[in-house]
């Protein structure tokens, strides 16, 4: 199994055809507005030219964008993305998102965590940072049974849905995860002993 893969899903790049899996997730608006905002609708050109700019688009450093797809039989199920990466400090970001008739399967959970296994483990952050609506029960406690630790709490930071809503600030150290999900071995490459 490589790096990428997990037991229900695999991370691979966004590819131009998944437009139209992307339009889908974006039609349930409580979807949207509990990972990031409702956004006005799109023409499925507006859909196919992101997808292409997502598929071509160039790594930005550690920023970047992956779609979530079943291991099994590879449908695009979400999408998982770094953000506010800062390599001095060691600590970034991200947001995932799984579409609504995928969601309650442990793609989220998997996905997250073959993410902060790389950030971890292969580019040498030391903290995860993430930022989750109050109102998100679900993600709540995903990230809570991830071993997130609640740091703090902006009150009346994001407007929805007519109201204010807090955002939850959440933290967890790559000695945390490492704690819950120790980093694989490397393979003995060496073959045998030296005389």
């Amino acid at each position: 199994m490589d790096s990428w893969s997990g037991r229900r899903v695999r991370l691979r790049g966004i590819e131009p055809d998944d437009w139209q899996a992307f339009k889908e997730f974006d039609a349930h608006s409580a979807d949207m507005r509990s990972g990031d905002m409702l956004h006005p609708p799109r023409s499925d050109e507006g859909y196919r030219r992101w997808a292409l700019d997502e598929a071509t688009r160039p790594p930005d450093g550690d920023e970047f964008r992956l779609a979530i797809a079943t291991a099994r039989d590879g449908v695009l199920v979400g999408t998982v993305n770094t953000v506010d990466a800062d390599p001095r400090a060691g600590r970034f970001g991200y947001g995932v998102a799984i579409g609504h008739r995928h969601q309650r399967r442990g793609y989220a959970r998997e996905a997250i965590g073959l993410l902060l296994a790389f950030m971890f483990g292969e580019r040498r952050y030391h903290k995860c940072e993430v930022g989750i609506y109050a109102f998100n029960e679900p993600s709540l406690r995903l990230h809570r049974s991830l071993g997130f630790t609640e740091e703090g709490r902006l009150r009346d930071h994001e407007y929805l849905a007519g109201a204010h809503h807090d955002l939850v600030l959440l933290g967890l150290t790559a000695d945390e995860f490492a704690e819950r999900r120790p980093f694989p071995a490397l393979p003995d490459v060496s073959g045998g002993s030296e005389r």
